[in-house]
């Protein structure tokens, strides 16, 4: 095979190995999974997994791959896309900011499927965890912003690239069988921004887990395909994108990290909202005002705000998670904007309804997207105004270590998940020294 992008990445990734990787990386990567089983476990329970979990089950292979916070086994396939599902479903998860793709369902879901079935060590999970954030990140740098603006769901169709660089590695395929299955992993890449709001988005999150470890196990065997699936003129990024920038995949390897460009949700809904929740949540602290008061509520920020959030016609939790109207009623009212806050019942309140048709949208550009002004308007009093810059749980704000762990803690609870977090924290930090990834999976399942 003659020298391409595509080969190119390939050999980055069967070359590299745990000492080329940075500390800071090393510690993201950590972080990464401890957020990735506090969302799983929290979506372990809801209704949509489980009727996928009772589907999936009517045509299980066997096998002893576990599911987060549940207490069946399935074969390896099923297990991964369910993982995914689960840690995606409530819109928890992690963002890769540059990008705003998730990226650890994916790639953790097809690992720990694939780490049930053989051993594996926690060393060489982590460097394949890190291999295929980094692969399916530099696809999404690639391509974005024009690709998630023509309405693809970037971490579906970008996360099978993942799960299957990460699960190639620890199968030791070489550059040659990677390329294979970036071709297979190429032919299943799908996920539609319409089904944002819906379960079905979380079905796309669950089949890149899956047709990543099926595009790797195919490679293994010999199942071969095009010489450059991600760059040829019929390719991935040719395809998907607009004007692909294929520096953004071969410039830096190795020296620039994706991880170090990933968030963790400190609320469960698109990250765009988090400055408009932490700045209503300041607002009600103190509220000496009723909500029948207000009249106007006004929020100025990126133009990507309203393009991603403005939903006053929602009926359902699940469309809450992505809904300006229903995230400042609901942390103005209540105070709070747990996964609680985001449920069918909070959409169903009327009291909350009553104030979405008086939410109104500012676009500046000149705003981050971690950043928004959010302004009160009443009958009676002068307005209120509160500004985040840097929101909670951005690059400039992030979440600490103790904070991920909390958030394993209740979200274990929330989900039902009968999971004791304590053991799973710590085997998440001592994961580098384990000997077997895939007890993480036992200590996570019901």
């Amino acid at each position: 095979m003659t020298s391409t992008l595509s080969l190119q990445l390939a050999e980055f990734v069967e070359t590299t190995l745990w000492a080329d990787i940075p500390a800071n990386v090393r510690h993201e990567a950590r972080r990464a999974l401890l957020n990735y089983f506090a969302v799983s476990l929290a979506g372990c329970s809801d209704p949509d997994v489980i009727k996928a979990a009772t589907l999936f089950a009517r045509f299980n292979a066997g096998g002893n791959a576990h599911v987060i916070g549940r207490d069946e086994t399935m074969d390896m396939l099923n297990a991964a896309s369910l993982n995914a599902m689960s840690a995606n479903v409530f819109d928890y998860d992690d963002t890769h900011m540059p990008t705003i793709l998730h990226p650890t369902a994916p790639v953790a879901a097809a690992l720990f499927a694939l780490a049930e079935s053989r051993v594996i060590s926690g060393e060489q999970l982590l460097l394949a965890f890190v291999l295929g954030v980094e692969v399916e990140c530099r696809l999404a740098m690639a391509i974005s912003p024009e690709h998630y603006r023509r309405g693809w769901h970037i971490t579906a169709t970008c996360g099978v690239f993942g799960a299957a660089a990460a699960v190639g590695k620890v199968l030791g395929l070489s550059a040659t069988q990677l390329v294979w299955a970036f071709g297979s992993a190429s032919a299943q890449a799908s996920g539609l921004v319409e089904t944002l709001g819906s379960a079905a988005k979380s079905v796309g999150v669950g089949n890149a887990a899956r047709n990543g470890v099926l595009s790797a196990l195919l490679a293994q065997d010999g199942f071969a395909g095009p010489d450059q699936p991600l760059e040829g003129e019929r390719g991935f990024l040719r395809v998907f994108g607009e004007q692909p920038r294929f520096d953004e995949i071969s410039a830096g390897l190795g020296e620039r990290w994706a991880l170090l460009a990933n968030t963790y949700k400190p609320w469960p809904c698109g990250v765009v909202l988090n400055p408009v929740i932490e700045a209503c949540l300041h607002v009600s602290r103190e509220r000496d005002w009723a909500l029948d008061d207000i009249t106007r509520i006004e929020l100025t920020g990126h133009p990507l705000l309203r393009q991603r959030t403005d939903r006053p016609d929602i009926q359902r939790g699940r469309q809450s998670q992505v809904s300006a109207q229903h995230a400042v009623s609901v942390s103005l009212a209540r105070g709070k904007a747990g996964l609680a806050e985001f449920s069918d019942a909070a959409v169903s309140d009327p009291n909350l309804r009553a104030l979405y048709a008086r939410l109104h949208f500012i676009d500046d550009a000149c705003y981050r997207v971690e950043s928004v002004q959010v302004r009160i308007c009443f009958h009676n009093r002068e307005p209120l105004t509160h500004v985040i810059d840097v929101s909670l749980g951005s690059l400039g704000a992030p979440l600490s270590d103790r904070f991920l762990e909390d958030k394993v803690r209740e979200l274990a609870t929330f989900g039902g998940s009968g999971c004791t977090p304590e053991p799973l924290i710590e085997a998440v930090w001592a994961l580098e020294q384990s000997i077997d990834a895939g007890a993480l999976m036992r200590l996570a399942s019901r």
